[in-house]
């Protein structure tokens, strides 16, 4: 009895150990994971994901997240190149593609990057407008991203995406911006309704060209009028007599009796007098019609280029949107050593 005891005694230490061993040797990583081992202070290279085994005590393993790392990098004092104190702040999309440079090459990888994404948030906005700040978004955010991309890439760090989220400006500057922009929609209105008059100018000339040349056009004009006008049952309407009445009322009632004794109701025939209106001219018409469309390819040239434009820049927002569908699906792609140089 005493000897079961002594061998229990010793064993159940033994077990304790051996399961210590055991546990400090066996290694699970994630699936998002890896395990950087080192043998003795050298570098032996990644493993996983899953379950794999290590030397106890020889073996030391530095584990190392592949995720998509969201970076607030906040909001930074910015002079811009004519002079504007802004505050910027954005955010920063990252992750590692060699877990092994990201654990030897640099200390904290997350902190490391942090720091290089504010300097050089603050010198790249510094070299830009602050109408290219708040109009040119795009463009800056991509030069953003290929500049930290270029500095991180040596630690193993792939940055995919780089916004802009806020850009704040003094209260004098919105104060002057918002006259700037009353005063070009006033300019804006006053250019389209000058260059309305002008049109209606050339178009009552024409009309003008065209009544004058039938004097029985006015007329109808002016009975269309009286019909607008009877419309109203609540007005009055003054019918004056037209001049041209006037002049027809001698070859009405004819000339004056003569001396042969002819009474009043033995009046001659009075001929019909001989129309003295103007034949219608017919080059007025074809005039006007051929002048009115040449202004149609002037108006139709600016909207050509502006389609044109749109259409480029649909095809680059449309490649860099399939650029950061692939870095968020990992698909990263890194130039060779020897191709850069």
């Amino acid at each position: 009895m005493d000897s079961l005891i002594g061998f229990l005694a010793f064993l159940i230490p033994l077990i304790f150990i051996g399961f210590t061993i055991l546990g400090a040797a066996v290694k699970v990583v994630q699936e998002y994971e890896r395990g950087v081992i080192f043998r003795l202070g050298r570098l032996v290279g990644a493993r996983g994901p899953g379950l794999f085994l290590i030397i106890p005590l020889v073996d030391r393993m530095v584990k190392v997240d592949l995720r998509v790392v969201t970076l607030d990098v906040p909001a930074q004092e910015v002079i811009t190149r004519d002079n504007v104190t802004v505050r910027v702040n954005a955010v920063l999309y990252f992750r590692v593609f060699n877990p092994e440079k990201a654990v030897v090459a640099v200390t904290d990888y997350v902190r490391a990057t942090h720091q290089i994404a504010q300097t050089t948030l603050r010198s790249v906005l510094g070299q830009s407008d602050l109408d290219e700040l708040l109009s040119q978004r795009e463009e800056i955010n991509l030069r953003l991203q290929q500049i930290i991309d270029e500095q991180t890439e040596p630690w193993g760090i792939k940055v995919g995406i780089v916004e802009v989220k806020d850009v704040e400006l003094p209260q004098t500057m919105q104060r002057a911006m918002a006259r700037q922009a009353e005063a070009e929609r006033e300019k804006r209105a006053k250019i389209i309704h000058a260059s309305g008059e002008y049109d209606a100018s050339q178009r009552l000339s024409e009309a003008a060209r065209i009544i004058g040349s039938e004097p029985a056009t006015i007329q109808l004009r002016y009975l269309q009028t009286l019909t607008a006008i009877a419309s109203e049952r609540n007005s009055t309407i003054i019918f004056p007599i037209p001049i041209e009445l006037l002049s027809l009322i001698p070859h009405v009632f004819g000339p004056p009796a003569s001396g042969n004794g002819s009474g009043p109701n033995t009046a001659p025939s009075v001929a019909p007098a001989p129309s003295t209106a103007p034949e219608p001219s017919h080059d007025t018409l074809p005039v006007a019609a051929a002048t009115a469309p040449e202004s149609l390819p002037e108006a139709s040239e600016p909207a050509a280029k502006e389609s044109h434009l749109h259409d480029i820049d649909k095809i680059r927002s449309k490649e860099v949107t399939q650029e950061h569908a692939h870095f968020i699906e990992g698909d990263i792609h890194v130039p060779d050593e020897g191709s850069k140089s």
